[in-house]
């Protein structure tokens, strides 16, 4: 049930949600094109540079589970100013980073306060219209989408042009930016539930066991996020060697190109909308298969890649909005704690996707990062098979 003190939502608010979430999940992504440059000033391997992604990821899974159920039961505004604080002192601590052990440290602290767009995304499909949820979902995933996309890109010409350190004390004044932002334009909100922070995380469980549909939707994003990570962790140390040669500034760039998969996002959600999201996340999940395929085979010509890219961005983004607007239907007035379950999976399957990536590369290299990820979207679409007997949404 809506909030009467919330303002049906506008265009405007819309779009400013949209930019808010994108430029608060830049910060999960700036360390990717980033880590071969993190691991020459720590003259450390490319294995173990892998954790430092790992532990953002894990980090914004622990995030997720910590303070986003607080979006059901706290004034949302008032959480999200915090996280912005807390986040942008995080990322300071990265920037300042002066052994491998404290980049871990700070990287699990910036991943686990960037948690404010799972907070935006739910307070946008309270504000929408139940007949334009997966419309409004799909926006607010545009930009956060944009925001993975060119945090890469971003992070890989000041990294080429500055440093990396100088990267992250950008990311951390630009928070504080968007905190005054936030402070001037978002609307207050009421709390959804009645319920005790304590009573909140342990009707997780509950929304675990009873909704199967949860389950599967968590699953299959997980695994494929998974898939998605191993690529993207390990882009910067294919694309340094034979026959590329490139950088950080060009393996930023590749962001730019996952763009035109990431604008398919809102058509995603609208037809999500009309074919069903189960049937929209299965055919995702069908597409980023065949991204893998093509990388396998190809990945070793400029085209093929960038054809890869593409096709990757444009199946896990569009799984992503119509496995969320399943979630959000289930129980309308706990949003925040199903997109908890959800998220925490999600990022999970991200943070277990980078290390069995790293992993991958360190000893059968791109086969083996293909590998990998065309596994983990085959179980996604296991589960998404053997999920039909109690599921049509």
């Amino acid at each position: 049930m809506k909030s009467q003190q919330l303002p049906i939502l506008s265009k405007s608010m819309l779009i400013i949600l949209a930019i808010s979430s994108g430029m608060s999940v830049a910060n999960l992504y700036y360390n990717q094109p980033l880590l071969a440059d993190m691991a020459q000033t720590f003259h450390v391997s490319a294995r173990q540079m892998a954790k430092i992604s790992m532990l953002t990821q894990a980090g914004y899974a622990l995030g997720l589970f910590l303070f986003v159920p607080l979006g059901d039961i706290r004034e949302k505004k008032r959480l999200i100013l915090i996280l912005l604080g807390a986040v942008s002192c995080s990322l300071l601590g990265v920037a300042c980073s002066s052994s491998l052990a404290l980049l871990g440290i700070a990287s699990f602290a910036v991943g686990t306060t960037t948690v404010i767009p799972q907070i935006i995304v739910p307070l946008a499909a309270q504000l929408a219209d139940a007949k334009e949820q997966g419309r409004t979902v799909g926006i607010v995933m545009s930009g956060l989408f944009f925001g993975i996309l060119l945090a890469r890109t971003i992070s890989g010409i000041v990294g080429g042009l500055l440093s990396w350190r100088a990267m992250y004390f950008i990311a951390s004044g630009m928070m504080l930016v968007l905190a005054v932002i936030l402070q001037r334009i978002l609307p207050l909100s009421k709390p959804s539930s009645q319920l005790t922070y304590f009573q909140t995380l342990r009707s997780l469980g509950g929304f675990m066991i009873n909704q199967p549909v949860l389950r599967e939707a968590a699953l299959m994003g997980g695994l494929l996020f998974g898939s998605f990570s191993a690529f993207w962790t390990t882009l910067i140390f294919f694309i340094n060697q034979p026959p590329y040669h490139y950088g950080s500034e060009v393996a930023g760039l590749f962001g730019l190109i996952g763009v035109a998969g990431s604008s398919f996002a809102p058509y995603a959600g609208r037809l999500a909308d009309k074919k069903g999201p189960r049937f929209m996340a299965g055919t995702a999940s069908a597409v980023t298969l065949l991204s893998f395929g093509v990388l396998w085979l190809l990945g070793y010509h400029l085209w093929g890649l960038i054809l890869g890219v593409i096709l990757l961005d444009l199946g896990v983004q569009s799984a992503q909005i119509s496995n969320q607007t399943r979630v959000y239907s289930l129980v309308p007035e706990a949003k925040s704690r199903l997109n908890t379950i959800y998220m925490v999976t999600y990022f999970i399957g991200g943070a277990l996707g980078s290390y069995l990536g790293m992993l991958a590369w360190s000893v059968l290299h791109w086969n083996g990062v293909c590998l990998v990820g065309s596994i983990m979207i085959l179980l996604s679409l296991l589960i998404w098979s053997t999920g039909r007997k109690y599921s049509t949404q």
